[in-house]
Formats: structure tokens, sequence, C-alpha cells
């Protein structure tokens, strides 16, 4: 059976950064994606002095832009990968200084371990396409016990229609209820944010490759 993720193809991440991919592995449209990422957290209420998680972080395409922005110290970021993580802070960063290496927390369970328990905005993008809903499912009831003051977690997803049918998007990307890039249907979703212990609110933002962002908040 293949891996339900190419991320989690062993050796992948070695693969691709020995080979100067840090870019591409994260999906592509760096410039594009990092506007729309920084565009839509400051539309759902992030301001400098909040603290913010990245999760799913990569190679810090939005971290070198947020960090500039956000006063000292409050972003954070997770990944698979920490190799990856740190390969974007050396080259992608105008001012690396201002993000501590122990800020990049390597991180395979969505468990969020040493990030600190004020944080008020956390983001998800891009990442539970490219995982089955379950890993979604863990990585809420973990932000919701380990985040008590949390204002927002945002992420993205496909919907797409019942049964396990490939789905094409608006934005051209054809899309898989059971093999990536994954799509869900809102009943569906709605059920594991309710579960969680969140509300779900499904923004109208049209998103790089048609993806859509939910905003859950603490019921």
């Amino acid at each position: 059976m293949p891996p339900a993720s190419p991320y989690l193809v062993p050796g992948f991440y070695d693969r691709a950064l020995a080979e100067g991919r840090h870019r591409d592995i994260v999906g592509g449209r760096w410039d594009e994606t990092g506007r729309a990422q920084m565009a839509l957290l400051q539309a759902e209420g992030l301001r400098p002095h909040h603290r913010l998680l990245d999760v799913g972080a990569g190679s810090l395409r939005l971290g070198c832009r947020a960090v500039p922005w956000l006063a000292p110290g409050n972003y954070w970021a997770t990944d698979a990968s920490r190799a990856l993580m740190l390969r974007g802070r050396a080259t992608e960063m105008a001012e690396p200084e201002r993000l501590p290496e122990d800020y990049l927390i390597e991180d395979t369970e969505f468990a969020f371990p040493g990030v600190p328990q004020d944080i008020d905005f956390i983001l998800a993008f891009a990442v539970f396409t490219h995982l089955p809903t379950a890993f979604l499912a863990v990585a809420l009831a973990n932000a919701r016990a380990r985040f008590p003051g949390v204002q927002a977690f945002l992420f993205t997803v496909f919907f797409g229609p019942e049964g396990h049918g490939p789905h094409r998007q608006d934005d051209g990307v054809v899309t898989h209820a059971a093999r990536p890039p994954y799509h869900v249907t809102r009943a569906g979703l709605s059920r594991v944010v309710a579960e969680a212990g969140f509300d779900m609110a499904i923004r109208d933002l049209r998103l790089p490759r048609g993806q859509r962002l939910i905003r859950a908040t603490i019921s």
C-alpha cells in the first residue's frame, strides 16, 4: 500500500534538500502562496502583538514574511522536517537571527511539543490537503487541549462530493477521497471540527489551487 502522503515516504526530505528543492516541495507558487497566507491572517485579525503558530511551516514561505511583521518572539513553527525549516531560515529570511532556531520544532504527530500555551492564532496552510482526515482530527484535539486561549485555528481543505471518485476543483486540481491530494465533504468536516470542540466557519476566499479556508474557534 502506498504511503498516505508523499511527505511520509522515507528519505523524501533528505533527497529534496540535497537537490536544493526546499521551495518546490512545499507546493510551488512560493511568492503567490506566501502573500496569500499573510493576507488571510491579517484579514482574520492577526496583529503584530499576537503569537502565531505556523503548522506545516515547511521552508518558511510564510515565516519569512511573518517574522519581520510580528513583534519579536511571536512566531513559532512546526513541521515534519526540522531540517527543512532550518534551510528556509538560512536561505529565505533577510534577518534569520530574528527567528531563534529553537522556535522551529519538528513534530510528526501534531502534538505541538515545546510550543508555549499562549498561542493566539494557528495556521495550517495546505497541510491537511495532503493527509487523511484523521490527522486533522488529531491536530484539532491537541490544539484544543494545548492552547486554551487560541482565537482561531485556520486551515485549508479541498471540498468534494460523497463517494470515492476523483473530483476536479475549480483551479484544475484533481482531488480524491482516499489518496492525496485529499478532499472532504462539508458534512464530514463539520463533524470532525465539532468533535474536537470547535465551531467552524467557511471563508469564501479564492486561494491557490482552489483550496478553501476554514476558521475553527473554540466552542
